[in-house]
C-alpha cells in the first residue's frame, strides 16, 4: 500500500512538472532603439543601402509550437537613414517614397510555418505606399536573455526581397532607371518581454 502511494505521488509530481515545463506564449514589444529594417537597392551599376530605424510593434512567440507565433509591426518611413542627409530628404519626396502621404509601412502576419524550434517562414500582409500584398520570408530566433536593466529579451533576424514596382513606385519600372526594382531587406528585431497584463493592450 505504501509503495502504491509513493508511485502515485511520483506520477502526480511528474505530471505537474511536465505542465510547468510547457512554456506559455510570450509577448515581446519591439524595441525601436535596437531594431532595424535594413535595405539594399541597385544604384546605376553599383548598390546603395540604408535603414529605417523606427520599427515598432509586438511579437508573440510560442516556444513550444513556433507555428502559433505572430507578428504585428510598423515602420516609420520618415526614419530612413542612408548616412547622407541630402539624399534622405530626396528619397522622402514624392519622386520616391512620398513619405508625407505614406508615412508608415505595416506588416501583420497571417501564418507561421515552423522549420524547427528556432527557424521558420513568416507569411503576412505587407503595406507600403498604399499597396498591400501578401509576402513570405524566412526568419530565425537568435536567442533569449536577460538585459542589464532586469528585462528579458529576444532577437529575431529575417530576410526578404520585394519589388518596388509591385507597390506602385513608377521610378522602378522605367527602362534604364538609375535605381533598381529589387529591394533586398534584412530585419534585425530585438524585443522586450511584456508582463501578461500589458501583453493584451
Amino acid at each position: 500500500m505504501k509503495n502504491s502511494c509513493v508511485q502515485i505521488s511520483i506520477l502526480i509530481t511528474s505530471v505537474l512538472l511536465s505542465s510547468l515545463a510547457m512554456a506559455a506564449p510570450e509577448t515581446y514589444k519591439i524595441d525601436n532603439a535596437h531594431s532595424f529594417a535594413n535595405w539594399t537597392i541597385r544604384h546605376v551599376a553599383s548598390k546603395t543601402s540604408g535603414t529605417f530605424s523606427d520599427v515598432t510593434g509586438k511579437v508573440l512567440i510560442d516556444q513550444d509550437n513556433l507555428a502559433n507565433s505572430s507578428v504585428e509591426a510598423k515602420i516609420n518611413v520618415l526614419s530612413i537613414n542612408t548616412s547622407h542627409a541630402k539624399r534622405d530628404e530626396h528619397i522622402k519626396k514624392e519622386d520616391y517614397l512620398d513619405a508625407v502621404k505614406f508615412g508608415e509601412m505595416t506588416f501583420v502576419s497571417t501564418k507561421v510555418t515552423a522549420k524547427n524550434s528556432t527557424e521558420g517562414v513568416l507569411t503576412g500582409n505587407f503595406t507600403m505606399h498604399g499597396v498591400t500584398k501578401e509576402i513570405s520570408f524566412p526568419f530565425k530566433l537568435l536567442g533569449f536573455g536577460t538585459d542589464p536593466w532586469g528585462g528579458y529579451r529576444t532577437g529575431i533576424e529575417a530576410h526578404t526581397m520585394i519589388k518596388a514596382s509591385d507597390y506602385g513606385f513608377g521610378w522602378a519600372a522605367k527602362v534604364g532607371a538609375p535605381v533598381g526594382d529589387d529591394i533586398e531587406v534584412t530585419l534585425l528585431i530585438e524585443g522586450v518581454k511584456l508582463a501578461p497584463e500589458k501583453a493584451s493592450k
